[in-house]
């Protein structure tokens, strides 16, 4: 009774009851194997209600990486920054409102009582200042969006997309883009020395 209590709880005994046959011949198989393991009921109980307990933890806050950011180059202070998000900018003098800034599916944004403005970059979600998102929820909707920094460097056509591969400067380093995929360079290569072969290699890395 005690187990059969555990799994209801924890919503086991749902995936136990599956209504296709195949798929509860193999939640049973996978329960009396996992059952299996532990030396007697008391500790599958112990176990499940662990489990359990974990399942009601409230789920920790998770944050996508800049498109200019790799995994490989990201420390713990680009980590926390990332977990600050949404950032308060600041209140709008006029009406006491709050200013707020995110990254959303279609880039990052500024948010001020429902109306938004686009922001050129996402390193901007940092720097950008209220003053600037004043200027910006000043202008036309439409032209909302700060201009971008030019890039440093074209090199050639990415064979895989078809579109120009060009050099930037972003607030973690430089890296290439052909508008669809970013990749940071590696220590080891120089603005000056950097090929469109190279360019190329990074961002066939980056895709994999």
């Amino acid at each position: 009774a005690a187990v059969e209590a555990c799994l209801d709880k924890s919503g086991y005994m749902k995936e136990l009851r599956s209504e296709v046959n195949e798929d509860r011949l193999a939640n049973i198989v996978s329960f009396v194997e996992t059952a299996g393991r532990f030396e007697s009921v008391d500790e599958l109980v112990q176990e499940l209600n662990r489990i359990n307990d974990l399942k009601s933890q409230p789920k920790p806050k998770t944050a996508s990486l800049f498109e200019t950011m790799t995994i490989e180059r990201v420390t713990l202070e680009d980590a926390l920054q990332l977990l600050s998000l949404p950032r308060t900018v600041g209140v709008d003098p006029a009406d006491d409102v709050a200013i707020t800034v995110q990254n959303g599916p279609y880039g990052p944004y500024l948010m001020k009582d429902g109306e938004s403005r686009s922001l050129g970059n996402e390193e901007q979600l940092f720097t950008v200042t209220l003053e600037e998102c004043l200027q910006l929820l000043a202008m036309p909707k439409k032209y909302g969006r700060a201009r971008a920094k030019p890039p440093l460097k074209e090199l050639g056509k990415d064979p895989n997309s078809g579109n120009p591969i060009l050099l930037k400067d972003g607030r973690y380093g430089l890296y290439v883009t052909d508008g669809k995929t970013n990749a940071s360079l590696k220590s080891w290569d120089s603005v000056e020395e950097l090929t469109e072969q190279r360019a190329v290699e990074l961002l066939a890395e980056r895709r994999e």
